[in-house]
């Protein structure tokens, strides 16, 4: 377990467990797709209402989505990919037709996978509903590797290259790096991800997913990407008002996270916790049992990692308890 703590207008500064040692931060991974494309948009590469297949072209968005007798994949835009309402099926967590899921198989063995393998996995799926449709957004980290996707066409390079370039280095991001299949001998340098008893050693799987889950860093370089993130550092700070201005389900009505544009919300109900309120929370979670969120109520920017899957909530509880002592 590491965490780290900052609070700007204070100055009060925390931080616990081996904070030096770095991990996989999983869909936090995200947050740093997301600022790489903001910073595109600033630079007018492209819209959040550009059709992914403008991009990509036809015949990478072509049956991803197909719903209602309809084929909607080439009407998808960067939009939709960033706030889950694509429609498109989650290669990760998703049943394939034969009761399956990549998690699955993810857990028992480990494999490379390419792009174009995780784009037929999710077009052997069912698509839940069409683009856009109201009311509906489903997590899906399909929709990341086509953003991830987007980032090397649009710079004319490799997702590594661009992290490194737009985020790493100008950051000054000593202890966070992005895993690849080039780093897999780097693996034993990461703390460990546990599922239950069970220590997994997935380096293959890991450097298949660059731009929705493979970038390792520390909890101290964690709080600096978010503060940059949030304070205009890597793309105009006012895009975040269009970014948390909506907010949709993408899980179960009893899980209380919701999804704007490439962020999370995580907001606990008054009654889950009566007599001590946790204020909102902005940022992203990762399936590693890792957060990184920030605070606005109380101006906190929190990262924390218990580098273990199950239950999912245990780091979320940790979270709970270590914002409701800081005021």
């Amino acid at each position: 377990m590491s965490v780290t703590i900052e609070q700007p207008s204070t100055g009060f500064t925390w931080s616990h467990g081996d904070t030096d040692r770095p991990y996989f931060i999983a869909s936090i991974t995200k947050l740093y797709t997301v600022s790489m494309l903001m910073r595109l948009r600033d630079e007018k590469v492209l819209t959040l209402d550009t059709r992914a297949a403008e991009i990509l072209g036809e015949d990478t968005m072509r049956g991803l989505n197909t719903h209602g007798g309809r084929d909607h994949g080439p009407a998808i835009t960067i939009r939709e990919l960033l706030t889950q309402t694509s429609g498109i099926p989650d290669y990760f967590e998703q049943k394939r037709p034969d009761g399956t899921t990549f998690l699955g198989d993810m857990l028992r063995t480990d494999a490379a996978w390419t792009f174009e393998e995780l784009l037929e996995m999710a077009r052997g799926m069912p698509s839940r509903f069409a683009p856009s449709a109201p009311g509906r957004a489903q997590y899906c980290d399909t929709n990341y590797q086509l953003l991830g996707r987007i980032i090397e066409v649009a710079t004319s390079g490799g997702y590594e290259e661009a992290f490194r370039s737009r985020i790493v280095e100008p950051l000054g991001l000593r202890d966070t790096w992005l895993f690849t299949p080039d780093t897999l001998d780097r693996y034993d340098e990461v703390a460990p991800i546990l599922h239950g008893r069970t220590a997994l050693r997935i380096p293959k799987t890991i450097a298949s997913f660059p731009p929705d889950g493979a970038v390792v860093s520390t909890s101290a370089d964690q709080v600096r990407f978010l503060r940059a993130f949030m304070a205009g550092e890597l793309f105009p700070a006012h895009y975040l008002a269009e970014m948390t201005e909506r907010w949709n389900p993408v899980f179960s009505r009893f899980v209380p996270i919701t999804y704007g544009v490439g962020l999370m919300r995580l907001r606990l109900p008054r009654w889950l916790s009566p007599f001590t309120p946790i204020p909102e929370m902005i940022g992203h979670s990762g399936a590693f049992g890792n957060t990184l969120y920030h605070v606005p109520e109380r101006d906190l920017h929190v990262s924390a990692t218990v580098n273990q899957m199950v239950p999912r909530s245990l780091v979320h509880e940790l979270l709970f308890q270590l914002v409701s002592q800081v005021r």
